[in-house]
């Protein structure tokens, strides 16, 4: 049985194209790492930290003092938190008026609290 060159040609590609595959596979991160603050609990956390704050300072606090307060909580993980700046802050605090629509700016979450206390 004789292939003709472009039945090689196929063939070769075919497992080429495996062999690309599985290698772009093989370096792909399969498990979670370790300092990965993007999980659902790890947001958890620090909006958990987040509120707290807000609730001691009574809801009188900028963004910039709100995560200077976040930062040198003594429940602040910073090995897990190492890449969280004023950034992370502001889509913390958006994501939180987004899923409350009746807040709009820190007072109002404080404001919040303070009912779910009551």
């Amino acid at each position: 049985m004789e292939f003709s060159t472009s039945t090689w040609m196929f063939i070769f590609f075919i497992i080429f194209l495996v062999a690309s595959i599985w290698k772009i596979w093989a370096f792909l991160p399969n498990k979670q790492l370790a300092d990965d603050d993007t999980t659902a609990e790890a947001t958890a956390e620090l909006e958990a930290l987040m509120l707290k704050i807000i609730f001691q300072k009574e809801g009188k606090i900028n963004d910039k003092d709100l995560f200077f307060e976040i930062t040198k909580d003594e429940d602040f993980n910073s090995k897990l938190f190492w890449r969280f700046n004023l950034n992370r802050l502001k889509q913390l605090l958006n994501a939180y008026y987004a899923r409350n629509e009746e807040t709009t700016n820190i007072e109002d979450i404080y404001s919040k609290l303070k009912e779910k206390r009551s």
